[in-house]
């Protein structure tokens, strides 16, 4: 035997079968285990929580239970969050209660529409807001319903109702609280990162397909709408992440700044690549050679720049080879007889490019500097803000109010004394589903959660719990059933059907002094299913077309923030108008659902124009604010003016005023150029300027009936 063969280990059945083992149980981790870890974790908070009520001798223990698995979100620092808004909420909604039950006492008509008033505001106020907040205006309208529907004939325990209310709230939000930070925690923090790592390994692989043309125009379009869902997912990530105190996710609070700051960076890049990328489909299309021929080694710098993963020093080395090619590129230009309309198109194309070098250098610069936690120079954050149509906030409040209003008098004067607890479900799911892009689909899966948990917790009750005795025994019987209900809401396309399952069968939790009543179960089951109906019915009659994220009232808000960017104080202008655009086609993107139509895509490709036009608009604004008073400035100011005037009115005669004002400042602007010193500042900005008339020219041009005008003009 030799050395070597003496010391080389033998891979006998045992190590393999050990290997094996070890991959297989970390590949379950990773995946399924995730999911049975997170229903473990559940049921733990959720018998706690339950013990504890029992132990508090509080009335309804089950609302305990509920409340831990409503807070049950994938991350620690996303159960914190929805816990300390739901607090809020419930506070809040216990305020109101007492203050109206203190207004107008056994005067039952006056009271629902107070009531509805109420619901309809705090709905409205969620509707708008569509974030982490939003929760505490659901919490604030439905509490109150909670506390005043049954204070109804016995005013006087309205406050009783209230504080048991607020413990037994408390208590779930303490046992979810304290699991999901203690036991195997998922922290936020962590995922936020993760998050920020693939969207820029998303953005670069998207770059690059654009620039190789693998990509159909209808895949562009639904990757920005993907991506406008993405920033918004980010934000919420992120604001969740701040409420975790571990020293692991220390990180993310530190560099809050610098996740605005990655949003803001993205949404510019992106921005700018498209505009790119639209005006070199154009060339394409047109057959400009000579143009394309010239362009031909800039579009190679940038592309193969993208094509691994990029460092800072291999994007400052594209921006210098760019800067020598395009010095080379213009000698050529300059020395062939083009039209005086292809030489615009060859500068728009140059200064489109060296702009979106600028940005990729920058957004990448933040991105790196938050991965490896490095010093950034970082201005005061401006936060990515959601925000709602007024149409839809509207809609949304009088929609829960009015339907309110009809319930309350319907069930107080039903004989059925379950009435009350169906006009309460019923007006619950009218709140937390006018937030939802397809508030109809989401009540059905509840409703079908319902009518599977109504059998299941038959059994439960039935066939096994009277058969045991102790709290182990209840939670022997009570666990198999409730985890079918936890693990379906593992599954994002069967949450709802697990959220249905799972909260039903807690509200069928004994309470202190077992009362076991077949009577009550099936009219409470009835109560429940028929409230789910009702909700279901509500959105089907009023208002129907006024739910979130709907094309025709998106498409109307795009225009409205397109003629915002032209009229507004120029103060963050652009960072409100990125802000605004991509959270439109977020709600969009939400509504349409896996598979956008024609018509989602025929809103996606709008918005896309008019943020082309709006980020052109922008520059000229503060081109204009700087520039000194004369010809050059006043032709500008007429043509944003212009612009506003048909982004007010879409008319085609201001579409052609817009369009002829917009020729008008590309020869004052060349004029100016030409007059200008050919190396200084001034004639650098007025070339970004006439790339932005250029660009807002060929954009409304999209507006116009085939052969309405040449796109070359500008």
């Amino acid at each position: 035997m030799t050395p070597a063969t003496a010391t080389t280990p033998i891979d006998g059945p045992l190590p393999r079968a050990a290997r094996w083992l070890a991959l297989a149980l970390q590949d379950w981790r990773a995946t399924e285990g995730e999911r049975w870890i997170y229903v473990g974790k559940t049921l733990i908070a959720a018998f706690c929580a339950l013990w504890l009520a029992y132990r508090l001798g509080l009335d309804s223990p089950s609302t305990a239970m509920t409340t831990t698995i409503i807070l049950a979100l994938p991350s620690s620092g996303m159960v914190l969050e929805k816990s300390f808004y739901r607090l809020c909420g419930t506070l809040l909604g216990c305020t109101a209660a007492l203050t109206l039950i203190g207004l107008f006492p056994q005067q039952p008509v006056l009271l629902f529409a107070g009531l509805a008033l109420w619901v309809g505001l705090c709905t409205s106020g969620s509707a708008l807001h569509r974030n982490a907040q939003s929760y505490v205006y659901v919490l604030a309208g439905y509490t109150a319903c909670m506390i005043v529907l049954p204070a109804i004939e016995q005013p006087m325990q309205v406050f009783s109702l209230a504080v048991t209310r607020v413990a037994e709230v408390s208590l779930g939000i303490i046992c979810s609280a304290a699991v999901s930070s203690v036991l195997l925690p998922r922290h936020q923090g962590t995922q936020v990162m993760r998050t920020v790592q693939a969207r820029y390994g998303k953005f670069l692989t998207f770059c690059q397909d654009v620039l190789q043309q693998k990509l159909t125009p209808a895949q562009v379009e639904l990757t920005h709408l993907q991506f406008a869902a993405d920033v918004a997912a980010l934000e919420l990530g992120r604001s969740a992440a701040l409420f975790e105190v571990t020293s692991k996710v220390s990180h993310v609070r530190a560099q809050n700044r610098k996740l605005h700051a990655f949003n803001a960076t993205f949404m510019t890049a992106l921005t700018t690549f498209y505009t790119f990328h639209r005006l070199f489909d154009r060339l394409q299309r047109d057959g400009e050679t000579q143009v394309m021929q010239a362009c031909a080694p800039l579009y190679a710098i940038v592309a193969e720049a993208l094509q691994a993963t990029p460092s800072q020093d291999s994007l400052d080395t594209m921006q210098r080879h760019l800067q020598t090619a395009l010095g080379q590129a213009r000698a050529d230009i300059d020395g062939a007889a083009i039209a005086h309309a292809q030489r615009i198109d060859f500068d728009t194309v140059c200064e489109l490019l060296e702009r979106f070098a600028r940005d990729m250098s920058r957004f990448h610069e933040v991105y790196f500097s938050l991965v490896h936690d490095t010093p950034l120079d970082v201005s005061t954050p401006q936060a990515y803000a959601p925000k709602t149509p007024p149409a839809l906030v509207l809609a949304s409040g009088a929609r829960a109010g009015i339907s309110l209003a009809l319930l309350a008098l319907g069930a107080y004067f039903l004989a059925w004394p379950y009435a009350s607890t169906a006009m309460l479900m019923a007006a619950v799911f009218c709140a937390l589903a006018s937030s939802s892009p397809r508030p109809i689909m989401m009540i059905r899966q509840v409703l079908a959660g319902f009518l599977i948990a109504m059998p299941l917790s038959l059994v439960c009750v039935y066939f096994v719990l009277v058969h045991g005795d102790g709290f182990p025994m209840l939670v022997l019987s009570f666990a198999p059933f409730l985890a079918v209900g936890l693990y379906l809401m593992t599954n994002p396309a069967k949450l709802g059907v697990g959220l249905g399952v799972s909260t039903f069968i807690t509200q069928m939790a004994p309470t202190n002094v077992m009362h076991v009543d077949g009577a009550a179960f099936l009219n409470t089951g009835m109560a429940l299913i028929v409230g789910l109906m009702l909700a279901a019915l509500v959105f089907a009659v009023l208002l129907p077309e006024h739910t979130m994220g709907h094309k025709d009232h998106i498409g109307r808000a795009l225009w409205r923030e397109a003629l915002h960017a032209c009229t507004a104080p120029a103060r963050r202008v652009k960072h409100r108008f990125d802000n605004r655009v991509r959270d439109l086609l977020s709600q969009l993107n939400a509504a349409a659902g896996p598979a956008p139509g024609e018509a989602t895509r025929a809103v996606v490709r709008q918005a896309l124009t008019l943020l082309e036009i709006g980020h052109s608009v922008i520059e000229l604004r503060e081109l204009i604010a700087t520039a000194r008073p004369g010809a050059t400035r006043h032709a500008l100011q007429q043509c944003v003016d212009h612009i506003a005037g048909w982004l007010r009115t879409r008319s085609d005669t201001a579409l052609q005023a817009a369009l002829a004002a917009t020729l008008q400042a590309g020869a004052v602007v060349r004029t100016a150029q030409t007059e200008a010193d050919a190396t200084g500042e001034r004639s650098a900005r007025l070339q970004t300027a006439l790339a932005d008339l250029h660009s807002i020219y060929t954009s409304l041009l999209d507006h116009m009936a085939p052969g309405a005008g040449d796109h070359h003009a500008a």
